[in-house]
This record gives C-alpha cells, structure tokens and sequence, in this order.
C-alpha cells in the first residue's frame, strides 16, 4: 500500500472543486502518489467524483479525505466503493471519520459512531484494508490499528505523529501536513492564520495540540507565531521537504500535502515547486 500512495500526496480542499480534475491529473504528472480529496462535512452521495478522478488520470491513487459519517450513510459508500473497484481496481482509498462536533448538529457519542461505521462498511463488504480512519486521540487511533488499513490524522505536528505511531502499531499512518511555501515568514503566517482561522475555535484539534507540545494560550485566537510555525510551517521548497522528511522519520508512511494559499488561491504552483526537490 505505500508503495501505491507513494510517499507524498497532494491534499486537495473542498474549494477547490471547480479545478479539481486539472489539479489531480498534474499532481499525477508531477510524480505525486495520492491525490486526497476534502469534503468537509459535504455529502458524496456513492463516491461518483472520486469515480470521475480516476476514469480523468491513469495511476494516481485517489483518496477521500473524509467521507463524513454523520452525512453519509455507509450502505451507499459501499455501494459507490464497489463500483470502483470494479472499474479502477485498488486505486481508491476510503478515508472515513466523525469531523468536529461543533459542526455537525447531532454529533454524539463519536467513538460507538465510528464502532458502528465501520461494522456496518464490513456488513456491506468493504475490506477493511481500504479504509483508512480520521484519527487524533488514542482511542480513535488504536481503532484506526484494529479495525481498519491506519489512521489518517490532520493538522497535527511531528510530535503527535511519532505518538501516533505506537499507537497505531503496524498499521498504516498517513497524516497530513498543511503547509506554506514562501520564504516570506510574516507574509507566510499572514496565509497560515487565514487558514486556520476556523480550527482555532475547535475543541478536538486545539485539545489535541495542546496535549502535543503547546500552551492553552498559544492556540487561542489568532494562535501564537510558534504555533503557526508547528502547526502550519513555511520556507523555500527546501526547507518544507526537511519538514516532510520528520513527519516520515517520526513515523508517516505517507504524507499528504496541503498547500495554503492567501485567499484559497491556486496550489499548484508550490505543489510544483516541492516536487523539484522532493524526488
């Protein structure tokens, strides 16, 4: 499997939609493994647009980041799972989770809703060697290790990764890392703040951060510079590779790349530029 996802990826947010098709097949094209696709807490019916992403490119990996299990029924996740693997054979990954309460009206009791996803994807036949599981605390990422391929954990520093890993096990561990490339670091910042503007305010990442290495008062609004500079790093392509490079070292198989912008503009001129020095 990590041979299929390669060991980076592109991770593409919910705006950016209406290019998605040209973003995914570039990514392909510049040597990236997996294009993980952003859904928020939007419905994806039975997976048709990842459907359409692999019938528009030939060996990319397409994965989805994540199918939300409060807005999506698992009966019709398999059913759209089904269809793909007949048509594109193992190059979907399923990327489930519960998201963040305070956006989802009837979040409750998330951990015996993700125990019930996930049983209900095995009743429907979906092997669990092709889901992977939102993960950040212990006992959502020893489940993503039991149940399912690993845990897919976002916006979180190295050192939640190398925690990650032991409890995970031999699973697979594919976090995500937000990032800024521009040498610029008040400019930088300025786009990482922008972006992190709606997280600030929630509980489970904040808490999780918090738990990993900074203060209750460096995540509060608008987050201190060390907490930008952890959470959401910046710099020249060669320097943002070193930071990739301690994501692997403290335990990512994969690592996959989300590259912010001011104003959610185009990503992939510094998916480009990353690629240059990354392989």
């Amino acid at each position: 499997m990590t041979t299929r996802l390669g060991t980076h990826g592109v991770w593409l947010a919910p705006q950016h939609t209406p290019a998605l098709t040209g973003y995914v097949q570039e990514a392909e094209d510049l040597g990236y493994g997996t294009a993980w696709i952003g859904h928020g807490n939007a419905a994806v019916g039975e997976l048709e647009q990842h459907d359409a992403l692999l019938s528009a490119t030939r060996t990319i990996t397409v994965a989805s980041a994540i199918v939300n299990m409060w807005t999506n029924e698992p009966e019709a996740v398999a059913r759209g799972f089904h269809r793909i693997a007949d048509r594109h054979g193992e190059r979907f990954l399923l990327g489930v989770g519960v998201g963040h309460p305070e956006a989802v009206a009837v979040y409750q009791k998330p951990y015996a809703k993700v125990v019930e996803y996930l049983d209900r994807l095995d009743e429907a036949g979906v092997p669990r060697k092709s889901i992977v599981l939102a993960a950040l605390g212990p006992k959502t990422l020893r489940l993503a290790g039991e149940r399912t391929l690993g845990a897919a954990p976002y916006l979180m520093p190295t050192a939640h990764t190398a925690h990650a890993r032991e409890l995970v096990g031999d699973g697979l561990l594919v976090p995500e890392q937000t990032l800024v490339v521009d040498a610029d670091p008040a400019r930088a910042r300025a786009a990482a703040r922008e972006f992190l503007d709606v997280y600030l305010g929630l509980r489970n990442y904040m808490g999780t951060l918090v738990k990993h290495g900074l203060t209750e008062q460096e995540v509060a609004r608008p987050g201190s510079d060390r907490m930008i500079d952890l959470v959401v790093p910046s710099g020249s392509p060669e320097q943002l590779a070193e930071r990739l490079a301690e994501q692997v070292k403290a335990g990512a198989d994969h690592v996959g790349i989300q590259v912010v912008t001011r104003d959610a503009g185009d990503p992939m001129p510094g998916y480009r530029a990353l690629a240059k020095v990354l392989w």
